[in-house]
């Protein structure tokens, strides 16, 4: 049996104004637009995006998000977020983060993701939907 595939993507991102807090690093909630950049990028990289899940009938709303702050970034830097997909048998897409200050490669934070299936009329999907399970076969990961 073939080894499944590592599916990952990177996305630079230079640190704004407006994402800093007072004391000029990156304010916490801010890591949860990283986060979803990442997805973004990854999506647009594999063919995974929310237009997919909607062209498809399904929402795939966050359920969980964890976080770990390591270092600081602050306004001026720019920032590597890695992102890489998990596979699971579940009907949920999970991802796991890194985020990294470039001047330094420093590990500014770590994280990860959970999205869960809906379906167009908001109620939990139970299954992986075809469209996802093609997609995983598509890509080598399941």
């Amino acid at each position: 049996m073939k080894k499944p595939n590592v599916l990952k993507e990177t996305k630079h991102i230079l640190i704004r104004f407006s994402e800093v807090d007072s004391m000029n690093i990156v304010w916490h909630g801010t890591y949860v637009l990283y986060f979803e950049d990442a997805r973004e990028a990854f999506g647009r990289k594999y063919g995974l995006t929310y237009q997919n899940y909607f062209d498809n009938g399904f929402y795939a709303p966050l359920v969980d998000m964890q976080f770990e702050f390591k270092n600081p970034l602050q306004y001026g830097d720019t920032a590597r977020i890695e992102i890489e997909y998990v596979p699971v048998e579940a009907a949920k897409v999970v991802f796991k983060y890194k985020i990294f200050r470039e001047k330094d490669n420093a590990l500014a934070a770590t994280g990860s993701t959970t999205q869960v299936f809906l379906d167009s009329d908001y109620k939990l999907v139970l299954y992986s939907p075809d469209f996802y399970t093609e997609w995983k076969k598509r890509h080598n990961v399941i």
